[in-house]
């Protein structure tokens, strides 16, 4: 007999509800949830798809243990013990910093992977932390810690209310939206043309979102930095700066101007490839519109110039006086964050607190380059130990980082590995044990990321659909129990951590004159927080002490687990408001437009001006169906126009003698690949394109249906050496290639 239950969907950043139709314990169908107060039944291809990707019979459904060179299948006592045995001698006798950890892109999609690896990384102590952040986002947190003192206050554009959206290097009709949670965001933008607004979009390729806009830019890759500062020029220049109710707020608006002198549209227009005039319409434009917000994506993250063209996409906003009002690019405040503060000077952000042990890259929010792992485990140096065990959580980056064959290398030369990871995939396959966490029917979910960046304020959970199959482990216990493995504390009964957790925050809450329990019993809250589980409990206790919270009684109507779980479709807490200035926590208080690193990095993109590529230049896609390298095993989200094919414009194609789906070879600097060619004009000329997350071709994986068709690995194309200086992200775009036909 069938019932339904209500989910989260975790496959994207969208955070659509599903209402999951249940057999016994298969989930046999999803549709979006009609009634829930964010997505309102939207649902995309992946959702949809959210049974197969539940009911996969490739996930692991136990742990795996190294034993005479081979994985098998162990107890979770034996795989823990395991761990245990495997780090803390590494530890002890070579310090914190010989243990990397590995964090991936799905750790922001559970609440495990919210809510424990920050526990995992204090309690180990170790500085070798590198995550998918430095091949996607880095550059937009650096951006923003360096202008307003805090690297998670990224501003979002208030997509409801804009009548004016300049995508750049965005395509959200196929990624449904990334550091912007937004369900159905191509809904959203057809409505932003329905009430007569404009939507324009710069991208070298015409994606399905550049198709929708009103005008399309089809600038040369790697060269939005260059004409983000030509139209902050134009805006200086024309005299159309009108920062508004920002003006008290912002500090160093002449030190911009003159860093924009030599940035005009007629110098940078040869290098970007985007006439000069286009240029001065698309910042006369921004600055004419009632209300606009400028918002770009991985495109311009993944480049040379990733950090300036990121800070940049703010400063047009706050140049027209869009930041920080609605219909422009506000700050959104999620139920979990801490309860505001007064406004006042903060510490500020800082970048190289310390470097890399190989190639001396600074660290960026605590993180070194994903690109630097390899090197970081198989180079010996005088300057301290090479990473010699590895904790990866839910991360493949023998996929995701360049020159995935030298990491592949890399791992075998480990002393331990561990992974947290519900397949055997390109990387976990060298671990010496598996923890393989249920599927996401049997978890709870909620967004404590996502709703940091979410376009209107609200807040859902939703308890898991169906219960843990015997055998199975929740992945909040399994993390919590790996944080007592590898701290010298197996055995410890895993609620020990949520406990502590939880003794820590009220402990500190109640000395804090700010907070709504300042002055009470730590015990005595503690006592009335509700929930069936330690990770409830820590729910309850961050919705109480948020912005919306009760407070413990404080405030009665505010927010609590007992009144989430009474709406089991969400609470809707309004739209987007001006914050300003309680985020900054700069040490002027102020937004600083022109930080110090961002001035000396400047001479660099001046360089770039001159910078003219005579050959292919290379950039990524991702398909609707997919999410990185997460999808490729599901047979209803692979195939059709979800291929590995490199997109070719048809001038290119006829210059090198390419024919439609004939095999290609494509040369980079980290080595070759050979996939079809799939002529198009897609792609502007001189630019070319293959998706990323694909090569499902090692041996050792047990990946059934990726393994049918693995495409190839673009990142092989990469040798890790071009890195975005200040952020330390991978460049991954605008990459020079040679393209030739396969012989």
């Amino acid at each position: 007999m069938s019932r339904t239950a209500l989910r989260i969907c975790p496959l994207c950043e969208a955070t659509c509800g599903l209402t999951l139709t249940v057999e016994g314990t298969r989930v046999t169908g999803a549709r979006g949830d009609r009634e829930d107060v964010f997505s309102k039944g939207f649902i995309c291809p992946k959702g949809a798809a959210f049974g197969a990707v539940d009911g996969d019979p490739d996930r692991l459904r136990a742990p795996l243990v190294r034993k005479d060179g081979e994985l098998r299948e162990a107890t979770w006592e034996e795989a823990f013990d395991a761990v245990a045995a495997g780090i803390r001698p590494v530890v002890e006798r070579y310090g914190p910093h010989a243990v990397g950890v590995v964090l991936g892109n799905p750790n922001v999609h559970t609440m495990a992977g919210a809510l424990y690896p920050p526990i995992l990384l204090g309690a180990l102590g170790t500085r070798s932390l590198f995550t998918a952040s430095t091949v996607d986002q880095m550059p937009k947190h650096v951006s923003s810690g360096l202008l307003y003192g805090d690297a998670n206050a990224i501003p979002v554009p208030d997509l409801d209310h804009t009548g004016h959206l300049l995508l750049i290097g965005a395509n959200p009709l196929e990624s449904n939206g990334s550091l912007c949670t937004a369900p159905d965001f191509p809904g959203r933008l057809k409505a932003l043309r329905a009430r007569g607004g404009t939507l324009t979009v710069v991208d070298p390729r015409r994606t399905r979102t550049a198709r929708l806009a009103d005008r399309h830019v089809a600038i040369r890759p790697g060269t939005d930095a260059l004409l983000l500062a030509a139209m902050a020029h134009v805006l200086f220049e024309e005299g159309l700066v009108a920062l508004g109710a920002l003006d008290p707020h912002v500090q160093g608006l002449d030190e911009l101007a003159q860093a924009m002198k030599d940035f005009a549209p007629e110098e940078v227009a040869g290098a970007c490839d985007v006439e000069a005039g286009t240029i001065r319409a698309l910042a006369r434009e921004l600055a004419a519109a009632p209300a606009a917000a400028v918002y770009a994506r991985i495109g311009i993250c993944t480049v040379a110039h990733g950090t300036l063209a990121s800070w940049l996409v703010d400063v047009l906003n706050i140049l027209t006086g869009n930041l920080d009002r609605p219909g422009g690019a506000l700050f959104p405040q999620a139920a979990t964050d801490k309860a505001p503060r007064p406004a006042g000077p903060g510490r500020g952000f800082a970048l190289g607190r310390w470097h890399s042990r190989v190639s001396k890259h600074p660290e960026a929010k605590g993180e070194l380059p994903l690109s630097a792992l390899a090197e970081e485990i198989d180079t010996a140096t005088e300057d301290g130990e090479p990473v010699r065990a590895l904790v990866v959580v839910a991360a493949n980056p023998v996929l995701s980082a360049p020159d995935g064959a030298r990491l592949d290398k890399a791992l075998e030369s480990l002393d331990f590995m561990v992974s947290v990871d519900p397949y055997l995939n390109e990387t976990s396959r060298h671990a010496d044990v598996v923890l393989p966490p249920p599927p996401p029917a049997q978890s709870p979910h909620h967004d404590f990321a996502f709703n940091t960046l979410a376009v209107r304020h609200q807040v859902r959970y939703t308890r898991p659909a169906v219960p843990l199959e015997p055998g199975r482990m929740a992945e909040t216990e399994i993390l919590a129990r790996l944080i007592l493995a590898v701290t010298g504390m197996d055995g410890t009964d895993p609620s020990a951590v949520d406990t502590m957790v939880i003794d820590q925050t009220l402990g500190k809450a109640v000395r804090d004159a700010h907070s709504p329990v300042h002055g009470r019993d730590p015990h005595e809250l503690a006592a009335r927080l509700t929930g069936d589980t330690g990770p409830e409990r820590r729910l309850d206790l961050m919705l109480r002490l948020g912005p919306y919270g009760d407070g413990f009684g404080v405030r009665p109507d505010g927010l609590s687990l007992e009144k989430l779980l009474a709406h089991p479709h969400g609470i809707d807490l309004g739209p987007l408001r001006p914050r300003l200035p309680q985020p900054l926590r700069t040490v002027s208080g102020k937004v600083e437009l022109l930080p110090r690193p961002l001035a000396d990095d400047l001479p660099r993109l001046r360089a770039a001006l001159r910078e003219r590529p005579a050959g292919l230049l290379l950039v990524g896609r991702r398909h609707l169906r997919s999410n990185n390298s997460w999808m490729h095993n599901v047979p209803a989200l692979t195939g059709g126009s979800n291929r590995c094919t490199l997109h070719v414009h048809p001038e290119d194609a006829a210059r090198l003698g390419i024919r439609d789906g004939a095999p290609v070879r494509v040369k980079g600097a980290g080595g070759e690949v050979t996939a079809p060619a799939e002529v198009t004009d897609g792609v502007r000329p001189g630019v070319v394109s293959l998706p990323h997350g694909w090569g499902h071709d090692r041996p050792g994986t047990r990946l059934t249906h990726a393994a049918t068709d693995p495409g190839v690995n673009v990142n092989q194309l990469l040798d890790g050496s071009l890195l975005d200086p200040l952020s330390g992200n991978a460049v991954l775009n605008g990459v020079p290639v040679e393209v030739a036909p396969a012989r």
